[in-house]
């Protein structure tokens, strides 16, 4: 039997932990550089996704606003209206008060003057064609011009809230308190009786509307994840305001304006009618009031200019609920 002699063993301490890295050697308090998010300010990358968006909402609400025959007729008698004004200098290229004929020409009696003479043998088509001239200038005028005061007002209150808010609504408040036909008549009455006076004084009785309903409008609105965002971003107070929310307050103001121009109609001929309008110019007020005197033997220096108007405001009316149905959102997600 073979003996071999044992040697002492010896343990052997064996290291598992991974063999050290150059990246080991670097400082532990170095932080590591984050990747930056170098598109944030891409303006055509932004652009593109909203404008791409917008059009096709505003694609959308314009199918749904062609499917409203109201609306298209509404459309369609107010071009003519506006093509008849724009064409009544070459019509008729002299004064629609000057005399052309014997007083009380009914209509249909001479072809020359289809729609007659009144009782200074004025022709009465001449005036209803100038006199569309008169009433839609002084109806988009004044209508641009109160909506400009009360959405700037009206977008400072709202957006801005507190102290500013409490005194704009006050200043809102003092314009309410008085009866709007009233302040109109005292307006145009100290003032001399021009269309640029009778615009501005339209205007003025009409910009407490917008300037409220831009207030309410703009409040729901300044609160929204967006804004918040813009905020955050760093953009100033004009760009959120012009850029962010007033863009998207925009479709309750267009009804609105729609409405306006018809008031601003029915108000600049209220005012002709009580010879308080221009009286150098004819407009459809100043031919009602010109004929009321022989409405019993000449009905018609009446009724004519008056459906002039009433079918003026009413297709005004038929634009302005189109306008709602398309732009309102509850009926563009039922449709």
């Amino acid at each position: 039997m073979n003996s071999h002699k044992l040697g002492a063993y010896v343990a052997e301490t064996i290291d598992l932990a991974p063999p050290a890295r150059a990246e080991a050697a670097r400082p532990a308090t170095q932080p590591t550089a984050q990747p930056r998010w170098t598109h944030i300010h891409a303006p055509d990358v932004r652009a593109s996704a909203v404008h791409g968006t917008a059009w096709r909402g505003l694609r959308r609400e314009f199918k749904v606003f062609l499917s409203n025959p109201n609306a298209l007729f509404g459309v369609a008698f107010l071009l003519v209206v506006a093509l008849s004004a724009l064409l009544a200098p070459l019509i008729y290229p002299g004064d629609p008060m000057e005399m052309v004929a014997r007083p009380f020409l009914w209509p249909g009696q001479d072809v020359a003057y289809p729609l007659g003479t009144d009782s200074m043998g004025r022709d009465v088509l001449a005036g209803i064609l100038h006199g569309a001239r008169i009433s839609l200038t002084v109806g988009i005028a004044a209508t641009l011009l109160g909506l400009s005061a009360g959405i700037l007002i009206g977008a400072t209150a709202g957006y801005f809230g507190g102290l500013v808010d409490d005194i704009l609504v006050k200043f809102v408040e003092i314009f309410q308190t008085i009866p709007s036909f009233v302040l109109l008549v005292v307006l145009v009455a100290i003032a001399q009786p021009t269309t640029g006076t009778v615009t501005v004084a339209i205007a003025i009785v009409s910009w407490p509307t917008v300037a409220r309903l831009t207030r309410a409008e703009f409040r729901a609105i300044r609160e929204k994840d967006y804004v918040l965002a813009a905020r955050s971003l760093g953009f100033g107070h004009a760009r959120i305001i012009f850029r962010e929310i007033l863009p998207n307050a925009l479709p309750p103001l267009i009804v609105t304006s729609s409405v306006m121009v018809a008031s601003a109609i029915l108000m600049e001929s209220a005012l002709s009618f009580m010879g308080l309008g221009d009286p150098n110019r004819v407009s459809w007020g100043s031919m009602i009031g010109a004929g009321r005197d022989v409405i019993r033997t000449a009905w018609y220096l009446t009724a004519l200019p008056g459906l002039a108007i009433v079918f003026t405001v009413l297709a005004l009316n038929l634009i302005g609920d189109g306008l709602n149905d398309a732009l309102n959102p509850r009926f563009s997600e039922e449709r």
